[in-house]
């Protein structure tokens, strides 16, 4: 097969979840069919987009100028965006030179099927162009919003929340109903979309990991060290650490306290910075080029979101690093975990102290858990097989759609693709 993969946001550098997910998924895909990547990020210094010429066939990519997240320009973005039914979230992307610039491509190539990449992508997708078009769906992400819009106490934040929730949720039915075939990455999130959507048209591809990475390389575990790793730039990750330092912390402190948490990941936001400067206990590194050795030297590992989608790629990572996990069940929704056997799962604040606090004090318990954990992973869980999971169904979806009648057409083709920007265009 030749497969054009569309990602909006960019693939490099890998510093979050999705990127994750999407480059290891593309570079073992590429091993076995013919794949070319056309994605379109902000704008920005050191761009590495071209080294990924060396896992695929070809790469294409838009740079574009956009502003920095919560600055004027940005506020100014969102208040004219105000008039479109379009997602904000999806409209600061998802420009018409993007599309202008896949067509481009799709005019001059030839591809069996075309894969896109996060359900943001598809408001840039030429709908009418005469191919197989599947949706690669990491998260269900109305209800990320909507769980924003529950948990926050900010009155502004649950207005955008709010409105985001409701517009997302009607362009990811609209385009998850256009589509030829959608992916999801999890039991759960398929029972979402299965409730519109032919239970024919839908397949889980399961989270990997590189167990040979992650692969804990010395002893050099600290005690009653706790770590968290993630983008501090996403607002779920941002929510999880406020939420552990204000409501579980002090709890742990309390039986522990001597206790530390270390908080590993991308542009942490001034707020984080600021709970961090009023707690000795907490350690804030920002951009880190190697997260192992950190959490190489964590006791536990915890998860403490509220608000989230898909699955957590972390979690993983951690288990293969032979960590204990402390998560809330949102933290590892669509995993394949067992409670006690391999994670524990708590989610109210004393009892995800408690479960930290009980690992913390019971090093054989915990090591219980990490083995169990490491070896779950290993065994099941490689990106190779999530790739050959995801290129036999991609196969599957050309042979069907290649096995229509010449000339027909799916009866919910729009013809040609939806107006970005525009207001009053259903999404």
């Amino acid at each position: 097969m030749k497969i054009l993969w569309v990602k909006s946001g960019g693939l490099v550098p890998l510093d979050t979840g999705g990127k994750i997910r999407s480059f290891h998924l593309l570079s073992e895909l590429a091993k076995l069919h013919t794949v070319d990547l056309f994605t379109f990020y902000p704008q920005h210094e050191g761009d590495k987009h071209d080294d990924l010429k060396q896992f695929v066939h070809e790469v294409v990519c838009q740079p574009l100028s956009i502003a920095r997240p919560n600055s004027i320009g940005d506020y100014a973005h969102y208040a004219l965006n105000l008039l479109s039914s379009i997602p904000y979230s999806v409209a600061k992307d998802c420009r018409p030179e993007v599309l202008r610039k896949l067509r481009e491509l799709l005019a001059r190539q030839n591809y069996d099927v075309l894969l896109c990449d996060f359900i943001h992508t598809a408001a840039v997708l030429p709908w009418d162009w005469p191919g197989p078009k599947v949706i690669f769906t990491h998260n269900v992400e109305a209800r990320i919003w909507e769980r924003h819009y529950r948990v926050s106490k900010n009155l502004i934040w649950k207005a955008v929340s709010w409105r985001e929730y409701r517009m997302m949720s009607r362009m990811e039915r609209r385009y998850t109903e256009l589509a030829d075939f959608v992916l999801t990455v999890s039991d759960t999130d398929t029972a979402f979309f299965s409730q519109f959507l032919p239970a024919n048209k839908l397949a889980t591809i399961p989270t990997g990991v590189d167990v040979e990475y992650f692969r804990s390389q010395a002893d050099t575990e600290q005690p009653n060290a706790l770590i968290f790793t993630g983008s501090m730039d996403w607002m779920p990750n941002q929510d999880a650490i406020s939420y552990f330092v204000k409501a579980i912390l002090p709890l742990i402190r309390v039986e522990i306290p001597d206790v530390t948490l270390w908080v590993v990941g991308r542009n942490p936001t001034a707020e984080l910075k600021l709970l961090a400067d009023d707690n000795p206990a907490v350690h804030v590194t920002g951009t880190v080029d190697d997260i192992r050795p950190f959490i190489e030297r964590a006791s536990v590992y915890v998860v403490p979101l509220r608000i989230g989608g898909g699955t957590r790629i972390k979690i993983y990572e951690a288990m293969a690093m032979g960590k204990a996990v402390v998560s809330t069940r949102i933290g590892a929704e669509g995993l394949p975990v067992t409670h006690t056997e391999n994670i524990l799962l708590s989610d109210e604040p004393e009892d995800f102290a408690q479960s930290v606090v009980r690992m913390l004090r019971n090093p054989k318990e915990r090591q219980r858990i990490a083995q169990s954990a490491r070896k779950m992973v290993e065994e099941n869980y490689s990106w190779a097989s999530a790739a050959e999971i995801l290129a036999k169904t991609l196969s599957q979806v050309v042979d069907k759609y290649q096995g229509r009648p010449a000339g027909s057409a799916r009866p919910d083709s729009p013809g040609s693709e939806l107006r970005l920007g525009q207001p009053n265009q259903e999404a």
